[in-house]
């Protein structure tokens, strides 16, 4: 074989997306070549995909923050042919061919070997929706957050939101409190462990004040912008935030009467350039609390990929969306 086909985003002479064949090239130093099994559908993935992401800087490119597949070849070497790989993040899909492809060079100091109580599939499934929660979750932890204490977490249908909510269940968290504007997800949510599944508006006062009442304890929010302006002050002391998503909006309007008075703490949480090490005791753990094939999952080609991002991007996409790029049965 001496090409492969790859889902791209031109730029030239007008916006378009198309998968063309391409052929294959010689490794760099410390590359590694993996025939890809599955991708995922994130919405960063979603932003590449439109003309106004602002996420590609160079074209054409092959979306795709993650992957998983088999080694064909290693120039390094902490990898052999037929080893197991994933990864996700780093300059994927973004500023490097990414995921949307039957076959990639991967810099070998991004690639994770796939936990052994994993399969390929369960990888994408959770994907960096699922790594980016289990940051969340970590991080709260750290700050002192324990299996009584309420949770909120905000844009529960989509794939961080999910996730999060089945790895808290799993941790033997019980008072989870979801943000969802979509009605037929509440009895989804509550399957995956939430104990209430209310609209973002029935919850948040209609006029934010410096204080509020001390309503919750912590919150994974994947939204940003007024949301998260109006959750801030209803936080409990010794409370804290996990922000890692910007749908809302990127601006913040808030005091800081809820951190000095109440000493709760905002904690940004980046999924892209987490070290390796992490990466690997992370996904370790992923593997070991098995919520992969709890989610909601939806199984799509490369064909497939535009429609799926226009419903990521119209706020009507569920769950996560796995990309079968090998033809796997």
């Amino acid at each position: 074989m001496n090409a492969f086909r790859s889902f791209q985003v031109i730029k030239e002479p007008v916006f378009h997306t198309a998968i063309s064949d391409l052929p294959f090239t010689e490794l760099a130093e410390n590359e590694v070549l993996v025939k890809i099994a599955y991708s995922d559908v994130n919405y960063k993935d979603a932003l590449a995909m439109s003309e106004s992401g602002q996420v590609i800087r160079t074209y054409p490119m092959t979306p795709g923050i993650d992957l998983s597949g088999t080694v064909v070849q290693s120039n390094n070497p902490r990898f052999s042919k037929e080893d197991l790989v994933l990864a996700t993040g780093f300059g994927l899909g973004v500023t490097h061919p990414g995921g949307y492809s039957q076959y990639q060079k991967v810099p070998g100091d991004w690639l994770v070997p796939l936990p052994k109580n994993m399969t390929l599939r369960q990888a994408m499934i959770l994907g960096t929706a699922g790594f980016t929660a289990m940051l969340c979750v970590n991080a709260l932890i750290r700050q002192g957050m324990t299996s009584d204490k309420k949770v909120v977490v905000t844009g529960a249908s989509g794939g961080v939101g999910s996730t999060a909510i089945a790895l808290l269940h799993k941790l033997g968290f019980q008072s989870i409190i979801t943000f969802s504007r979509k009605e037929e997800s509440v009895t989804w949510l509550k399957s995956l462990g939430a104990l209430q599944v209310v609209r973002p508006d029935e919850f948040l006062p209609e006029t934010t004040k410096a204080l509020g009442k001390q309503q919750i304890d912590y919150v994974i929010d994947t939204v940003g912008g007024e949301q998260l302006s109006s959750l801030l002050p209803l936080i409990s002391y010794n409370g804290a935030v996990a922000l890692c998503g910007n749908a809302g909006g990127i601006k913040l309007n808030a005091t800081v009467l809820p951190f000095i008075l109440r000493n709760i703490q905002l904690i940004g949480i980046d999924s892209v350039n987490v070290p390796i090490d992490q990466r690997l005791s992370l996904w370790q753990q992923m593997a070991d609390l098995q919520i992969a094939d709890e989610l909601v999952v939806q199984e799509i080609t490369l064909d497939q990929l535009p429609e799926t991002a226009s419903k990521l991007l119209a706020g009507t996409h569920q769950g996560r969306t796995l990309v079968n790029v090998g033809d796997h049965k």
